[in-house]
């Protein structure tokens, strides 16, 4: 199961995350207004569960798949604005649905997740185009960055 800190608290009065005046919007100065479709490949059941749960917390719509071609092979593909993405899955790994997108000239922002330590894959998932690369378990805060950063290049 992926841990993550909440570091964004409900003071009195506090707006919701994701809507107008929220923590999200007052920090990276964006509206979440369109709330963007970010689907999430991983599969661990775990994380399928409770992932797209936080992606919703910090404003946006979630989706999540258990494999590669599930994805591909969804609607959600066309509409995914940004694709959180294991990088060890059997079947098709995430670097392997990158390329598979790339070859459908599909361009879909992609943050990778891994439970694998190492600077190293991190640099070589940056180098082959990703967004960012986050280490299991991540914070909130990190990955409302690298989402943000994500939805800035598409």
């Amino acid at each position: 199961m992926i841990r993550v800190e909440n570091r964004f608290q409900k003071s009195a009065g506090a707006a919701q995350l994701g809507g107008p005046g929220s923590l999200a919007e007052a920090q990276y100065g964006t509206k979440l207004t369109g709330r963007p479709l970010v689907s999430i490949v991983d599969d661990d059941e775990s994380v399928r569960e409770s992932l797209p749960d936080l992606v919703r917390e910090l404003g946006f719509t979630a989706q999540a798949f258990a494999s590669a071609g599930e994805f591909l092979a969804s609607d959600s593909a066309s509409e995914t604005e940004c694709l959180i993405l294991d990088i060890m899955m059997p079947g098709m790994s995430g670097p392997e649905l990158q390329e598979e997108l790339k070859r459908r000239r599909q361009h879909i922002p992609i943050v990778f997740i891994t439970a694998q330590t190492g600077e190293n894959l991190r640099r070589q998932m940056l180098a082959k185009g990703a967004v960012e690369c986050l280490i299991k378990p991540f914070s909130d805060e990190a990955l409302l960055d690298a989402l943000n950063l994500a939805l800035r290049t598409n």
